[in-house]
């Protein structure tokens, strides 16, 4: 305990706290022996990472009692039941294989912050397979993986007043129960304006200039 307690930073005392809370699974024990290894180093750490964002400890032992619990990724991240969306399961290595060189303490905090990523012990989380897929293509292509993070917190402002300009909308017009059916249209409104806009970016869009030298 006092090893593990030194490795993560924090006291003794901490981490039985923790311990006793629930909030990292208890150790492997042999005899009298108590053995603690990458796992519970991993889930401290998560626990640090998400305190200094503002988390409160009773929000993280709820995330752990769900995982441990054995509900599955939808229901922890609280993803509505018709949602599109795929969590994807992956392990560190595998994460760092999805963006080589760019996986950061930096990045990693961003992603976090913007609930792109859920750690579960060894193993974290991503809350979308096609945003992991779109972000992972964009740095193939050269885009630094943490202007893919800003850009990605900029879209979530005008996506969440987008969808609340909908809501509002199909909640004057409809009755509750339609709401989900009528989800598409709002969505393919979106996708179709968002195709145009693009289009009239791009050919507004000067074009990259010629790269000139000199003989020798």
């Amino acid at each position: 305990m006092e090893e593990l307690a030194s490795t993560a930073g924090i006291t003794v005392r901490t981490l039985r706290f923790y311990r006793e809370r629930g909030l990292i699974p208890p150790p492997r024990r042999e005899g009298r022996i108590a053995w603690y290894d990458d796992s519970h180093l991993a889930r401290l750490r998560t626990i640090a990472a998400l305190l200094e964002r503002g988390h409160t400890l009773n929000g993280i032992a709820d995330l752990t009692t769900a995982f441990e619990s054995g509900r599955n990724v939808r229901e922890v991240l609280a993803l509505p039941a018709p949602s599109e969306e795929e969590p994807v399961r992956l392990t560190p290595e595998e994460l760092a294989d999805h963006f080589a060189g760019e996986v950061t303490a930096e990045n990693l905090a961003a992603a976090l912050d913007l609930g792109y990523l859920v750690a579960d012990g060894e193993e974290i989380i991503h809350i979308s397979r096609r945003l992991l897929d779109v972000s992972a293509a964009l740095v193939r292509e050269g885009v630094p993986l943490a202007e893919v993070l800003k850009a990605g917190a900029r879209v979530r402002e005008h996506a969440d007043a987008l969808a609340e300009l909908f809501t509002e909308l199909l909640r004057t017009y409809a009755d509750g129960d339609d709401l989900w059916r009528l989800r598409p249209l709002a969505k393919s409104v979106v996708e179709a304006e968002l195709s145009m806009a693009l289009d009239r970016r791009l050919r507004e869009a000067p074009e990259a200039p010629q790269a000139s030298g000199t003989a020798s």
